[in-house]
């Protein structure tokens, strides 16, 4: 029988495990919890994996760096079949978080500045040193940077984005430009560790020993063999990065000369080759926002869709002429209606979270500086009790427990005649955006189930679009406008 994240943590740490808090996950399955000591004195993170595979890459790589002294969480303890694990807590810092202010604004602070530039340099070190001594077959799904893996991605952008914006185009011909494409990012020099989704959420902002705040590096279990030029691309381009052209050249340059402490490097050839990569790397990031966006109804990758098109749009001034075709096919989808803002009425979206007040209010990117936020804390809490521990407010238990306990029912009474008046007055004077947030101790149980009800409720009763998210179990959900209400 596998060991459990609480045997875990005792096998690590010498202590019994108490509170367990979900964090917000990434991209991939893989489930992350705050584990405390019952004396409060230690805290660990722990994971849990659905593939094997995956969680052997990432405890191959995290071993490796960490004997090379490189700034990556140091895991205390495995279980036997390899499917969870603790690690070292690095806290809560992002540097997606770290570097809001410039972000939002495009004028970046001096420490912000300071920390990006830490960040390449750290960059550079750990794709070189990484990879000595580096057994690639431990990687998943594969081992390195090839033709069938830039294929994979381009056809992705081509299916799961390209197609659905309904745009016409010359599939045959484009295929060709696909192959273009993909042999000169393979004729690339300068192989090292490719981390592969480098990017702000995957650098953690933490103290050092000497107490300097330093970027260590998270989530690298997809990294293999390849071109340092995808990571800079993905980093530097990120589609809500918001960096400007001369703050990505300073980095750039910050970059190269880090990165040339290891490995001669021709500046020229490397920005021309660098081109290439960030127009691939742009393509499947589109690739994967129409995926989560359009096919699995998550609102938050609809809304980075305007910043890569965006980007895309800068790069196409200076494209290649390796391949006219593609370029033309880009040109006409980023010039599309759909992309550009038509100064059109639109209709009032609602969105409806939930969260643990532990990691704070969600804020507010609409620019409206914030909505409604109901704090559930003072209800009857299902996850005090053990057999609700791995159930969330959608689980029939916790419905249960908490429409029978009977207090949950007349608070959200309450919630929605507030919530009711804003909604009807919004659609009135043509308002675009509301905010209704639910909160709790983890984020878990009570304001997910109130966040849930919300929603319908809203959607059912005035028929506008909901974008409903649960940020603490990495979860959204839309809910269409509806037409005959």
């Amino acid at each position: 029988m596998a060991q459990s994240l609480s045997q875990l943590f005792f096998e690590a740490t010498g202590k019994k495990a108490g509170e367990q808090t979900a964090l917000t996950a990434s991209g991939s399955n893989r489930r992350y919890y705050r584990i405390e000591s019952e004396d409060k004195s230690v805290s660990l993170i722990g994971v849990q994996g659905t593939s094997r595979e995956e969680n052997h890459a990432f405890l191959y790589m995290a071993e490796l760096f960490l004997e090379k002294g490189l700034n990556v969480p140091r895991v205390l303890a495995a279980s036997d079949d390899e499917m969870c694990y603790v690690q070292q807590d690095l806290g809560n810092t992002l540097l997606f978080d770290y570097i809001a202010e410039g972000r939002k604004t495009g004028v970046f602070s001096a420490p912000e500045k300071e920390m990006l530039r830490k960040v390449v340099r750290g960059l550079a070190k750990f794709q070189v040193i990484g990879a000595e001594k580096f057994d690639f077959n431990q990687c998943y799904p594969q081992p390195e940077f090839n033709l069938r893996s830039i294929l994979w991605d381009l056809n992705y952008f081509k299916y799961c984005f390209l197609k659905a914006t309904g745009l016409d185009f010359q599939e045959d011909k484009l295929e060709n430009e696909f192959e273009r494409l993909a042999y000169i990012l393979l004729r690339s020099n300068y192989s090292a560790f490719m981390y592969r989704d480098f990017q702000s959420r995957n650098v953690m902002i933490c103290k050092d020993s000497n107490g300097e705040l330093v970027p260590y590096f998270i989530d690298f279990q997809g990294g293999k063999k390849g071109p340092v030029y995808y990571d800079v691309a993905s980093f530097l381009w990120q589609a809500k990065a918001n960096f400007h052209p001369d703050l990505r050249e300073e980095l750039i340059e910050e970059y190269i000369d880090e990165l040339q402490k290891y490995m001669p490097v021709d500046r020229p050839v490397f920005y021309e080759t660098l081109k290439h990569f960030v127009l691939f790397r742009t393509m499947q990031v589109l690739g994967a926002y129409g995926f989560r966006g359009y096919f699995e109804k998550k609102p938050h990758f609809l809304q980075s869709i305007p910043f890569a098109i965006d980007n895309l749009r800068h790069l196409l001034k200076h494209a290649s002429e390796d391949y006219p075709y593609l370029i033309q096919v880009l040109k006409e989808m980023t010039e599309m209606k759909q992309f550009k803002d038509v100064g059109v009425r639109k209709p009032l979206v609602v969105r409806v979270f939930s969260f643990s007040y532990k990691k704070g209010i969600p804020a507010d990117t609409s620019g409206n500086g914030g909505g409604f936020v109901f704090d559930c804390r003072a209800i009857n809490n299902p996850g005090k009790y053990e057999r609700y521990q791995f159930f969330t407010g959608m689980d029939e238990p916790v419905i249960s427990f908490l429409e029978e306990d009977g207090e949950i029912l007349p608070f959200l009474e309450e919630a929605y005649n507030m919530v009711d008046f804003s909604v009807k007055r919004y659609m009135d004077r043509g308002f675009q955006n509301l905010m209704v947030s639910f909160g709790c101790t983890g984020g878990q149980h009570r304001s997910v189930y109130a966040a849930e009800k919300m929603a319908t409720h809203i959607n059912e009763k005035f028929g506008v679009e909901v974008q409903l998210i649960h940020r603490e179990q990495n979860m959204e959900r839309m809910l269409n406008a509806k037409d005959n209400v």
